[in-house]
């Protein structure tokens, strides 16, 4: 199986700054695309970032400007660096890895974080 485990999460004034990371483990043999989706109480999960094995990258409108998505291929890992933050940013973040492994069979899916809180105070 593929774990993927988010971390960085908390509670933030608004202006101020998080750093969120997410680590894929298990039987993996290539990562493809990573990314950030969110989802706030009563509203449905929205795309926040996306990139590529490669380094490309893509950011909803809300976020351009304020966040960077990065990624170290070496630990499997994504990142989120998120800047002058808002209360509308208020949401669970969560990452998504799509995943080639061999459990239980040769296969390449979207594995899933749990998710991680982020609260920006006003």
């Amino acid at each position: 199986q593929v774990q993927l485990v988010e971390s960085g999460g908390g509670l933030v004034q608004a202006g101020g700054s998080l750093r969120l990371s997410c680590a894929a483990s298990g039987r993996i043999f290539s990562i493809n695309d990573m990314a950030w989706y969110r989802q706030a109480p009563g509203k449905q999960r929205e795309l926040v970032a996306t990139i590529t094995r490669g380094g490309g990258t893509n950011y909803a409108d809300s976020v351009k400007g304020r966040f960077t998505i990065s990624r170290d291929n070496a630990k499997n890992t994504v990142y989120l660096q998120m800047n002058s933050l808002k209360p509308e940013d208020t949401a669970v973040y969560y990452c998504s890895a799509n995943t080639l492994t061999d459990v239980p069979v040769v296969r390449r899916y979207d594995a899933w974080g749990q998710g991680t809180q982020v609260t920006v105070s006003s």
